[in-house]
């Protein structure tokens, strides 16, 4: 039985029965892009084939975020969700959110999840990413890619380099949106 199921059988109902059944690497809410609000990733997205993606909207690789939005739109209605996590860590992130916003929302039409500038290696690595560099190392650059299994297993990261389609990456996607829970 799903987390969706069970919460609607009335078989769970509190956060931390959410947040058990998720593990550590969702176990995280985080705020969204240029927003106040904040989504629980165990509530939102468990059960689901998760990319994380650490971006940055002025880097030679942020035209990326087409591939990202395409890849999204492909196999979205199978289970995949794309989380976007602009940085600065490399020196390439707008110091404005709207401004950020702006530029996955209005220049790329990114309709996937979007967060909230944050750090993504190091000690000041947001929660989610400490996870994420754990299993499979620290992002060298902007617009690494950390494919997660519906399970909440890291499964793969991919560089920078790895366009998001037509590449081993979708790949990966394909062949984990086809098996469902």
């Amino acid at each position: 039985m799903t987390i969706r199921a069970l919460l609607a059988a009335g078989l769970i109902g509190a956060a931390g029965t959410l947040s058990a059944e998720c593990g550590n690497l969702l176990d995280y809410a985080h705020r969204g892009l240029a927003t106040s609000d904040e989504t629980n990733l165990c509530e939102a997205y468990s059960g689901k084939v998760i990319l994380v993606v650490n971006t940055a909207s002025q880097c030679g690789f942020t035209p990326q975020f087409k591939g990202l939005e395409a890849l999204y739109q492909e196999y979205h209605d199978d289970g995949l969700v794309v989380l976007g996590f602009p940085s600065d860590d490399f020196s390439q992130e707008l110091d404005d959110e709207a401004e950020t916003a702006d530029v996955c929302y209005v220049n790329y039409g990114v309709s996937f999840p979007m967060f909230a500038t944050s750090s993504v290696k190091g000690e000041k690595a947001n929660a989610l990413f400490r996870q994420l560099n754990a299993a499979a190392g620290e992002p060298g650059w902007n617009f690494n890619k950390y494919l997660v299994d519906r399970e909440g297993r890291v499964v793969q990261r991919f560089a920078s380099t790895v366009t998001p389609t037509n590449s081993a990456l979708e790949e990966r996607v394909a062949d984990l949106v086809s098996h469902p829970e």
